[in-house]
């Protein structure tokens, strides 16, 4: 097999074309060079100038190889969504190795025999540590997976070892932590030359025929994920918080999935649950020999100190709660209820793992609960309690109570323990590689009135989407993979959960677009060939989830020989209008509202954009999400917000307009979302209830107020007939309805996009992509994420438009 590697996991990037056959390694082009902070600029370069060295091209190779790490999570993230691209692009298996063992190989081409003790750079005070035996046959790991500790941890342990004289030390984690290890006694004679401790691409190739990864690996791009060690600290700190144990899944993907559903959150329980908890328990032992507990108790046993209570929630709809008293060293649990429905889906263990956690910080030692039924006796048994008596009669005649007690922490019954759950990543959606069914003359003739086909690529944020538009603007497919279940535990986008989730999902969401597209002319699935070129998202936005479209897009173009195009995020919400108003012509005035963005522009022409103004703090999305997390309803804040809101008298809470009047077009939104905090923990700390309805219609008024006057003033100072609105908070019903009231009555005409098109999409970054190729204005494969980028950046201005959009 000839064979590109490739990794950029570390300073130094490595690529090497070789020949492999069994543990058979020839080397015939080595491209390896430091390139700090420019693995994403030079990799695609690097990798054809390889090939050109060999005299071979894309064509000729057989698979390409990746390092996965361990490394900078950055980095490990751009070589292996590059290698994707590359893989799909040419239809070729992909397989990935250990850039450690990477290292390893460096040191034995150097020609270090015996114990290596490898330390890669994991940044943070963090080494990744590896114990191997070199002989003449090669280098040999002695450890199963991948771990991180921290540096001084490290340097003591090898330092404690029996054979710590005969360690040759290498890695490029001694750049920074040389002197710590001499330090400890380690002989400098014994580190092995610094040139060899950076991974190499023909180490990465000698890493793989050891571990025959080539036969033992499915090849399939889909599947090769970076090797993880570790959560994101937004999961770490919660897994902590609540006294959980490290999940299996962190081994595969690097994040826990237990932690990620949208439809049942758990938080503790405030007095604004205390009706709808009662609710729930009216519902849940109606006919039973329970008496249900009325709103007061409930009230009562949340703002006593020494009681702990949980809800689960559905979006902000309570489905569950549990709690109790704890008494000296005891936890006593009062109720535990799940809503009929979600029963059987473990909301109740994780209920009580909460509160039984949240009673040991108390100082609880040991938790009592007394049961009458048979399935919860069961659950409870699995948690750890048993039974130690029984109360004749409790519940009523001939209905005894079982009391039940389990000393704490509770037994652990975490998803990845469950039989049904797989942990594994999800596979590509058919067998790789996909081989496109013969197409009949109707789809042979679709395709060619299609006339060129533009595959545009978004992930700036949470979401992985792709789209596929032809030359006359009709979206032929558009597929959005969303994060939001992994982000809604933290109230707002976790950037690195982000980043992995993208390199996950990419190669999927390639193949249901391209399967997608394929219906659309009348067959199974289109083919990179079939494109004309491939745009993609390159700013603004979060860089570690911009650089995985990015490079993924790069790997794409360079393998199926397509021109690249580079789309700013914001000039696709922009013209996400031309859905809804195909005509819609410039000059006029665009106020774009978003998660991370809010500003107004004065459109003068396509591609030329006057930002007129923009929040200098929070954007309204983002607002939204944090009063919603400061109330527990869940992210996105915007969707639950808007719901209440509709209910809610917005008169009833004043709270400030902030920049109202401040004479420009300026916004500021970190005041107004303190000010509503403030409010919610003063009603809180009182002990009384809040009108959520109210509180959101009042909150969601003082957004939109500024908006709207705002943006009036910018109509009537620029003298247009039009304003759009875009981005993902587009789509609130009271901001819509606001600016067609009041730009309707001054005969403005107002548009907005549809509402799918609202949030972010691949279909929106179709259109700049489409009318970028049209004008020929392609962008380098040396192009790199922009994550703040202005607008404009990449814009074309005078490009043709096509005649039609395709809604």
């Amino acid at each position: 097999m000839i064979v590109l590697a490739l990794d950029t996991s570390t300073d130094m990037l490595a690529c090497a074309v070789a020949r492999m056959e069994g543990a058979s390694v020839e080397v015939l082009a080595t491209r390896d060079h430091q390139c700090r902070r420019r693995a994403n600029v030079e990799l695609v370069s690097t990798c054809k100038e390889a090939l050109a060295d060999t005299g071979l091209s894309m064509d000729d190779l057989d698979a390409v190889l990746v390092g996965r790490g361990p490394g900078s999570f950055t980095g490990v993230r751009i070589g292996i969504a590059t290698a994707k691209g590359l893989a799909c692009g040419a239809g070729l298996p992909l397989f990935g190795t250990s850039a450690l063992d990477a290292m390893a190989w460096s040191a034995h081409a150097a020609g270090v025999r015996g114990t290596l003790a490898v330390a890669g750079d994991a940044m943070r005070g963090e080494v990744y540590p590896g114990i191997y035996q070199l002989d003449d046959a090669g280098a040999h790991r002695t450890f199963v997976a991948e771990t991180v500790v921290k540096a001084d941890a490290c340097v003591a342990d090898w330092a404690a070892r029996a054979d710590a004289g005969e360690l040759t030390l290498s890695g490029n984690g001694l750049i920074k932590y040389r002197a710590r290890f001499e330090a400890a006694g380690f002989d400098p004679d014994r580190f092995a030359p610094e040139e060899a401790w950076w991974p190499t691409g023909e180490g990465l190739a000698r890493a793989a025929a050891e571990a025959r990864v080539l036969t033992e690996q499915p090849g399939d791009p889909a599947l090769v994920l970076p090797i993880y060690t570790r959560l994101s600290d937004a999961e770490e700190n919660e897994r902590t918080r609540l006294g959980l144990k490290e999940p299996a899944t962190v081994e595969l993907t690097g994040c826990d999935d237990a932690l990620a559903d949208i439809h049942c959150q758990l938080r503790p329980m405030t007095v604004n649950d205390v009706h709808a908890v009662a609710a729930l328990e009216a519902e849940v032992f109606a006919g039973a020999n329970h008496e249900p507990w009325p709103e007061n108790v409930f009230y009562d046993d949340v703002t006593a100190h020494n009681h702990v209570w949980w809800v689960a929630h559905d979006r902000g709809s309570i489905i569950g709660y549990a709690g109790g008293t704890v008494v000296a060293d005891e936890l006593q649990v009062a109720n535990v209820a799940v809503a009929a429905d979600r029963r059987r889906e473990g909301i109740a263990a994780r209920l009580l793992a909460r509160v039984a956690y949240d009673a040991q910080m108390l100082n609880a030692t040991w938790a009592s609960l007394e049961v009458d039924n048979a399935p919860a006796e069961k659950l409870y048994g699995l948690l750890g309690f048993t039974e130690v008596g029984v109360r004749p009669n409790y519940y009523g005649s001939g209905h005894d109570a079982r009391i039940m007690r389990a000393d704490l922490p509770l037994a652990d019954l975490g998803r990845a323990e469950d039989p049904d759950h797989d942990p594994a990543p999800r596979a590509s959606i058919r067998p790789w590689p996909i081989v496109p069914a013969p197409r009949s003359e109707q789809t042979r003739a679709a395709l060619a009135e299609a006339g060129p086909l533009v595959l545009s690529i978004e992930s700036s944020c949470d979401e992985t989407a792709m789209a596929v538009t032809d030359s006359h603007g009709v979206v032929c497919a558009s597929v959005v993979a969303t994060q939001i279940d992994f982000h809604a535990r933290f109230g707002g986008v976790v950037p690195e959960i982000a980043s992995r989730k993208h390199t996950e999902a990419i190669v999927g969401v390639l193949e249901e677009t391209l399967a997608q597209a394929g219906a659309h002319f009348g067959t199974d699935t289109l083919s990179p060939a079939d494109l004309a070129a491939v745009g993609v998202t390159a700013g603004p936005g979060l860089v570690g989830a911009l650089v995985v479209g990015v490079a993924f897009a790069k790997g794409l173009c360079a393998a199926a020989d397509l021109p690249l195009i580079a789309v700013h995020h914001l000039e696709g919400h922009l013209m996400a209008n031309l859905f809804e108003t195909p005509g819609l012509e410039p000059p006029f005035v665009a106020s774009l509202v978003s998660g991370g963005n809010t500003m107004l522009v004065h459109v003068r022409a396509w591609g030329d954009y006057e930002v007129l103004g923009q929040t200098i703090d929070d954007a309204v999305g983002e607002a939204f999400d944090k009063v919603a997390k400061a109330l527990g309803l869940g992210y996105p804040g915007g969707p639950v917000i808007s719901k209440l809101a509709a209910k809610g008298n917005k008169k009833a809470i004043h709270f400030p307009r902030a920049m109202m009047h401040s004479g420009d077009y300026s916004f500021s939104l970190s005041g107004l979302k303190t000010a509503v905090i403030t409010y919610i923990e003063g009603e809180n700390r009182a002990g009384r209830p809040i009108n959520l309805p109210d509180l959101a219609a009042s909150f969601e008024a003082a957004v939109v107020d500024v908006q709207v006057a705002k943006a009036r003033t910018a109509v009537e100072q620029t003298g247009v007939a039009d304003i759009c609105i875009g981005g993902g908070v587009a789509a609130n019903p009271e901001l819509r309805g606001a600016y067609q009231k009041v730009f309707g009555r001054m005969g403005v005409r107002v548009t907005v996009p549809p509402m799918r098109a609202c949030g972010d999409n691949a279909a929106m970054i179709g259109i700049p992509a489409l009318r970028s190729y049209l004008a020929g204005n392609f962008a380098p494969l040396t192009l790199d994420a922009q994550p703040n980028a202005p607008l404009g950046t990449w814009s074309t201005p005078d490009a043709p438009v096509p005649p039609t959009w395709d809604r």
